[in-house]
């Protein structure tokens, strides 16, 4: 049996091989959700058009969520549009546990909700998301179930993009869960000759500053 450091190490190197297979990250100039230009891009929208990297993928978000929280610890799992939604519905169900998702803004007819699915004052609410940046849309989605009397205390990403995301989240009390930062990434791939040593050291640069 493997013991969980070398568990871990063994996920952070198929995450890495699955997003140089698939072609996951990008370089240019692209602008994030959070409104910043950054000169690359990790399209995790993609995974799920791609079933054995989708499963793959879904198969270590599980195990790091039993490893690092345990699923007896959160009632509910919401994913956060548009990029978490699709990992948290999968996550959801391998854990037997309900779905949620959060909408970007209130529907203006039907319900008019915010959070689609059943959501019981005191449930624990675990957030799913695909990376992570400066953290806003996790914010706004802890705000959102907070306001309808759930409990948010933890939030699960693939990736950290170590733009002050983390740091972000633990002002409103939420402990980041995730596999790889993204110095981590460009190491691996770099390691693995899939990106240029110029390429490894813009995403650096963007990390520091």
């Amino acid at each position: 049996m493997l013991s969980l450091n070398k568990e871990e190490k063994v996920m952070k190197a198929k995450l890495c091989r699955i997003l140089n297979k698939i072609g996951a990250l990008k370089f240019g100039t692209f602008k994030l959700t959070s409104g910043r230009t950054s000169p690359y891009y990790i399209d995790l929208r993609i995974v799920p058009s791609i079933p054995d990297a989708f499963k793959r993928i879904c198969d270590i978000y599980v195990n790091i969520v039993k490893t690092n929280l345990g699923a007896e610890n959160f009632d509910r799992i919401a994913g956060i549009p548009t990029a978490g939604i699709p990992f948290a519905s999968l996550i959801a169900y391998h854990l037997n546990k309900p779905f949620l998702y959060i909408r970007q803004r209130t529907r203006l007819h039907g319900r008019e909700r915010r959070i689609e699915g059943l959501l019981m004052p005191g449930d624990r609410v675990l957030l799913i998301d695909d990376l992570i940046t400066t953290g806003g849309s996790l914010r706004k989605a802890a705000e959102a179930i907070r306001a309808e009397g759930g409990i948010v205390t933890d939030a699960v990403v693939l990736l950290d993009r170590e733009e002050g995301g983390k740091k972000n989240l633990a002002k409103d009390n939420v402990t980041l869960h995730y596999l790889l930062r993204v110095s981590e990434v460009a190491e691996k791939l770099y390691e693995m000759d899939a990106i240029k040593e110029d390429q490894y050291k813009l995403i650096l640069k963007q990390v520091k500053k």
